[in-house]
C-alpha cells in the first residue's frame, strides 16, 4: 500500500498509509497527517488516492506546497516524490504508482465552448492548473503493444460491461466517450474537474476540484455527489463544467 513518510532534517517522525480516498495534511490536529509547525497552514494540502495512483493538491496554503523543489497547485505523485511543507518533508512511497508520464493513463478533458476539439487527451500531471493542458494524439499515447486489446475486452477484464458517456448539450452534443481506461478525468482545469475510475465493483465518479471554495460538486440526476466517490448507474445524468452527459453501460 502507498504511504507517506514524514521527516524533518532527515529524522523520520512518522509513516502514514494512504488507505482512504481523501487524506488531509495540515497544522490542525484533526488532519489525517497533523504537522505542528507555524509554517504549515491549518488545512495545508490534500491527497486523493484512486486505484494505485495518488494526487496532491495544495489547499491555498500560505507558504505553498512543493514537490521535488517545485511549487505546485496539483500534482500526480510518483514513487520517490518528496513533498516539502514548511520545514517538513513527506516522501511518497508506492512501487505500484505510474512510473512515468508516458505510461500514465491519459485523461479526457471536455472543454465547454470548443467546437473543434471538445475532447483532448492530456497528461494527468498537467491537471495542476499551473499551465495549459497539452493535447496529445490519442493514437500516439500508447506504446507499441500497449492497449492492443479491444475496448470491450478491456472492460470485460474488469468483470463488468463497458461504460460510456454521451454528451447531451453544447456544440458536440451526441459525442460518445468509451470509458475503457482505469482512470479518466473530465472537466475544465480551473473550473471543475472530476475523475471516473473503473473498479471491479463498477464505475465511480469522484470530485477533484472546482472554482470558488472548491466544493461545487458535480451533479448526478440533479443532485451534488459530495466529497465521496459516487457509484454510477446506467442512465445516470451527469452535469460537470457546464456539460451534461448520460452514463450508460453496454450489454
Amino acid at each position: 500500500m502507498a504511504k507517506l513518510v514524514l521527516s524533518m532534517n532527515g529524522v523520520v517522525q512518522g509513516e502514514y498509509e494512504l488507505d482512504k480516498e481523501r487524506l488531509t495534511i495540515g497544522r490542525k490536529p484533526e488532519n489525517d497527517i497533523p504537522i505542528d509547525n507555524l509554517a504549515v497552514s491549518g488545512k495545508h494540502a490534500l491527497v486523493i488516492t484512486i486505484l494505485d495512483d495518488s494526487f496532491l493538491e495544495d489547499l491555498g496554503s500560505t507558504n505553498g506546497t512543493y514537490v521535488n523543489g517545485k511549487l505546485i497547485k496539483k500534482h500526480a505523485l510518483k514513487d520517490g516524490d518528496v513533498i516539502a511543507i514548511g520545514k517538513h518533508e513527506l516522501k511518497y512511497v508506492n512501487e505500484h504508482a505510474t512510473a512515468d508520464d508516458d505510461e500514465f493513463e491519459k485523461t479526457m478533458i471536455i472543454k465547454p465552448g470548443s467546437a473543434s476539439a471538445a475532447v483532448a487527451a492530456a497528461k494527468a500531471a498537467e491537471q495542476a492548473g499551473a499551465g495549459p493542458v497539452t493535447p496529445v494524439k490519442p493514437a500516439a499515447a500508447a506504446k507499441p503493444g500497449a492497449g492492443a486489446a479491444a475496448p470491450a475486452a478491456a472492460a470485460a477484464a474488469g468483470g463488468m460491461p463497458l461504460g460510456r458517456l454521451t454528451v447531451l448539450n453544447g456544440p458536440i452534443a451526441g459525442k460518445e466517450l468509451e470509458l475503457t481506461k482505469a482512470l479518466i478525468t473530465l472537466g475544465k482545469p480551473g473550473t471543475q474537474v472530476a475523475v471516473i475510475s473503473r473498479r471491479p465493483q463498477g464505475y465511480f465518479l469522484t470530485h477533484i476540484e472546482s472554482d470558488g471554495d472548491g466544493k461545487r460538486y458535480p451533479l448526478v440526476n440533479g443532485e451534488p455527489i459530495g466529497a465521496k466517490a459516487y457509484q454510477l448507474k446506467d442512465s445516470d445524468l451527469i452535469e460537470l463544467a457546464g456539460i451534461k452527459m448520460e452514463f450508460s453501460l453496454g450489454s
